[in-house]
């Protein structure tokens, strides 16, 4: 568990070997030449700032994305045709300005004043980025601190069942040791200690290194299903250093056995921790499923929708008629307001139907299982009837119960309710309840619970006339 320690202090470097087999060659300058060109001025880069050139091509990139260890070469090619010393000579000449060879200019995918050019022009993008950014100063939402300052209690995510690791969160409270990258370091690679859960927040932890104890100087908070959450042991597996953070480094001489003393009995993630928080994110609703959705014009009736985006569980949809995608809304993929395609036509609903009489290639209709179904209700003996009243939530305006009339019964324990005084003639402002929602109540709740009841539209005016003429 403890063979990813590493004992080797901040000031310690070591020398990584290429994958390939390289010649030596003179190391190149150290201050490489300004190159002019029709005007314009390009400093070489040294890839310091995440870039990399290709010592075989001159081909500019991501450092992370180029080949070998060394990252001195953009491709394997580039790496094999490097032994050729005339290649090599070809190369260098370039690099510092010079013309190059004829069989450089074979070789070369691209003129490096060109590949600068692109470079520098990278550059200047960033730069306006982060002045366009610093123009607009946000300052970002930090959970942790909104709790910590304010001894907030968040709500576990234990409470939520319809949420990634909704149901699988148990294994994680505070005392839980897990393995995170330390920033407390000033290596240039990236390395990684223990840390102790301190609190929960949801998702997020606040942690503490091992060793700081009582000292929360350097406690920090993290979202638990991050990439960089790991289980003790994992640094051993993956080959990664454990190095204790700069702060606390003179405390001790034998940090495994401290490590080894510290870990014994304590409580960390499961092997398959984020494999499950993958697995989790997975969601059965897909993008270019069709369903059907209120009609958020008329919520009396329904019509078709295709699902856009996906994030979170949360659908994206976007009218089947909207051609420019415009006409949309969000909604859980467990909201009432969606239902399979069918579903209107099944229970008696009102359904607008769409003017496209072809369904659009690759668009397909979501299977009806993936939709929360509802409890079954027993309609035998006393059981809704039109025209019966009661008191209803407006779904208009969720803190409003208002007095209520059902307009239609429908199949499978739906109800079409109206508000009192405030009907539009035909209809189109009915909205669909189940007969087990918790948004309708009998006649008399609101009293007996001293909650304020909205009555039809009107009535006050009618009964301060009759008292002033009483």
């Amino acid at each position: 568990m403890f063979d990813g320690y590493d004992s080797c202090s901040e000031d310690t470097s070591s020398s990584s070997s290429s994958d390939e087999s390289e010649e030596e060659v003179a190391p190149l300058p150290s201050s490489l030449p300004i190159i002019k060109n029709n005007g314009q001025v390009y400093t070489y880069p040294d890839g310091k700032s995440g870039m990399a050139t290709c010592e075989m091509c001159g081909m500019v990139g991501v450092r992370d994305a180029f080949y070998s260890k060394t990252k001195r070469f953009c491709s394997v090619s580039c790496s094999r045709s490097y032994s050729s010393n005339s290649k090599k000579a070809s190369i260098l000449a370039r690099l510092q300005g010079k013309p190059p060879t004829k069989k450089a200019k074979v070789l070369q995918k691209q003129p490096l004043v060109a590949k600068l050019a692109a470079y520098a022009q990278y550059q200047a993008t960033l730069q306006n980025q982060a002045k366009t950014k610093a123009a607009v100063p946000v300052e970002g939402f930090s959970w942790g601190n909104y709790i910590n300052s304010n001894s907030f209690t968040a709500a576990p995510v234990t409470c939520f069942k319809h949420v990634p690791m909704g149901t699988c969160w148990g294994d994680i409270s505070e005392g839980v040791r897990v393995e995170v990258p330390n920033t407390d370091c000033s290596l240039p690679t990236k390395v990684f200690w223990i840390a102790g859960i301190v609190k929960i927040a949801g998702y997020n932890a606040l942690l503490r290194y091992e060793g700081f104890e009582n000292d929360s100087s350097l406690d920090f908070w993290c979202n638990v299903c991050g990439s960089d959450i790991h289980p003790v042991g994992w640094c051993a597996t993956s080959g990664k250093p454990l190095v204790p953070p700069r702060t606390i480094q003179h405390k001790y001489t034998n940090w495994k056995a401290f490590l080894v003393k510290r870990l014994t009995g304590a409580k960390t993630l499961p092997p398959d921790f984020s494999q499950k928080v993958s697995e989790s994110m997975q969601y059965p609703f897909k993008t270019s499923m069709r369903v059907e959705v209120v009609d958020k014009t008329h919520l009396c009736r329904t019509r078709v929708a295709v699902v856009e985006s996906v994030i979170g569980g949360r659908l994206r949809l976007v009218y089947e008629e909207s051609e420019d995608k415009t006409d949309d809304f969000w909604c859980h993929m467990y909201s009432p307001l969606i239902h399979h395609i069918g579903w209107s036509r099944s229970i008696g609903h009102r359904f607008k139907r769409s003017d496209i009489t072809k369904k659009q290639d690759g668009h397909f209709d979501a299977p009806p299982h993936l939709f929360m179904k509802v409890k079954d209700v027993d309609a035998a003996g006393e059981w809704f009837k039109e025209g019966m009243k009661l008191e209803a939530i407006d779904p208009l305006n969720l803190s409003a119960i208002c007095v209520a009339t059902i307009r239609k019964v429908l199949a499978d324990g739906y109800l079409m309710i109206g508000i009192d005084g405030s009907e539009a003639a035909d209809g189109s402002d009915w909205f669909c309840y189940h007969a087990t929602s918790p948004s309708i109540f009998p006649v008399g709740f609101c009293e007996i619970n001293m909650i304020e009841l909205t009555p039809p539209r009107g009535t006050y005016s009618i009964l301060t006339t009759f008292y002033f003429e009483y």
